[in-house]
């Protein structure tokens, strides 16, 4: 089941703004290592699924994963060789919107080079320049 909201306040949605750098989730609060990405742009469902699938099965059951980005912004899209107007299209996918220094995805209870090794893989699935990153402690 493609992760996406299970309802919204509007179907539709303008292309937004991509300025400025992360408000939030810039440190990882849940697990001991996480994957911190230096760019902005757009990671769809299927994007955070492949990542899942890719950590959780270096893992082996072992560890505890968790998902620190939602895709709540619809993106749509008109059918194939349709003529210009007659409205916006429909909704054809979800995006998470991402800013530099944002915590995509943590990692705990296991070794830090198994950690890096499966946050690799995951990173891999993305589009977008990524860090490992290692839980500072806050005072």
């Amino acid at each position: 089941m493609p992760l996406m909201p299970k309802r919204t306040k509007h179907r539709k949605m303008q292309k937004g703004q991509f300025a400025g750098l992360s408000k939030g989730a810039n440190f990882v609060h849940f697990g001991e290592y996480g994957i911190q990405v230096l760019e902005r742009g757009w990671i769809t469902n299927q994007q955070i699924e492949a990542c899942r699938v890719a950590i959780n099965r270096f893992f082996q059951r072992r560890g505890k994963v968790w998902i620190r980005i939602f895709p709540d912004k619809p993106i749509t899209k008109k059918p194939a060789e349709v003529r210009m107007g007659k409205g916006k299209g429909a909704v054809d996918h979800w995006v998470a919107v991402v800013r530099p220094g944002r915590i995509l995805f943590e990692v705990a209870n296991v070794p830090k080079d198994m950690a890096q090794s499966a946050l690799r893989r995951a990173a891999a699935k993305l589009g977008l320049k990524t860090r490992f990153v290692e839980r500072v402690e806050q005072v």
